[in-house]
């Protein structure tokens, strides 16, 4: 091992949440959304977190991003409170809705947030012309948000999440309202957009094949008061050129026990569990295009 090597500092983890529970109240008493969550996620990981609707994933996600503040408990982006790097800039964060502006271009939008912190016209129009061009929405750099398919605006609004260059990628469901084809070529634009800056991402989810294709990690949430029930690596073999991984059989062996943890023994109430008609992975042709949630 050389010695720059060995002197090398470890990178401070993306997200470190410890031990938080979030309540909230209710015209009938006290709501407990989270409880007791410890999660980390490394620098440059990806990591989905699904469950049951109303289980707190985007509670989670909010925490993070500071729009919310636990009731108890401690959350930290690259070893700095939440809120501080909020003000920092550490993060993106991308919705359902893309959220564009519809009286500015795509060019414009995704410069919105430069513009916003005062980063000069050029240096600003020039960073946004390298996100568009990421995209491949070069062609449409000067059309406007109503001029442009649903895929091609959340292509924008993940391009405007990155305008600040940041380390983290905040997303809760920006796929959940695409077809299936066009949320299937998201996900592998969403991948090497992830490959090419190197950015960590939490990424909310409710499908399970979305979950497994895109994570490192997919963490595994109980029924309100949401918990972490489980945290499943996910596997990457090599595959084929041409072949797409959601076509392997290691992906269905995931798929199936991501699945199992969703409907594990400890599930109390499964019929709040949305997820609860999803077909067995391992009864179903590897067929592109179906989903499987």
């Amino acid at each position: 091992m050389s010695p720059d090597t060995a002197s090398a500092p470890t990178p401070a983890p993306a997200v470190r949440v410890s031990s938080v529970r979030r309540e909230f109240r209710s015209r009938t008493g006290q709501v407990v959304a989270l409880d007791d969550v410890s999660l980390t996620v490394a620098a440059g990981e990806f990591v989905s977190l699904i469950g049951p609707s109303g289980c707190g994933k985007s509670t989670l996600l909010r925490l993070v991003a500071d729009l919310d503040r636990p009731t108890s408990g401690t959350v930290e982006v690259f070893d700095r409170p939440a809120h501080v790097a909020r003000e920092a800039h550490e993060y993106g964060i991308a919705f359902q809705q893309a959220g564009l502006l519809p009286w500015r271009t795509v060019l414009a939008n995704v410069e919105l947030p430069l513009e916003l912190h005062g980063t000069p016209r050029a240096a600003r129009r020039q960073r946004a012309r390298e996100l568009v061009d990421l995209i491949g929405l070069t062609p449409f750099a000067g059309h406007y948000p109503h001029q442009l398919s649903g895929g091609m605006q959340q292509r924008v609004a993940i391009a405007r999440a990155l305008a600040e260059q940041p380390s983290l990628l905040l997303m809760d469901e920006p796929f959940g309202a695409l077809d299936e084809m066009t949320r299937e070529r998201m996900q592998t634009e969403l991948l090497r957009v992830r490959s090419e800056t190197g950015a960590a991402v939490v990424f909310v989810t409710h499908s399970i094949p979305e979950a497994v294709y895109l994570s490192d990690r997919v963490v595994v949430m109980s029924a309100r008061p949401g918990r972490v029930r489980t945290i499943v690596p996910v596997s990457r073999p090599a595959v084929p050129d041409g072949v797409d991984a959601r076509e392997d059989a290691a992906f269905f062996a995931d798929v199936a026990r991501v699945r199992e943890a969703l409907h594990g023994p400890d599930d109390d109430d499964p019929g709040t569990d949305d997820l609860a008609g999803a077909a067995a992975p391992a009864r179903v042709p590897a067929t592109r295009g179906m989903d499987l949630r």
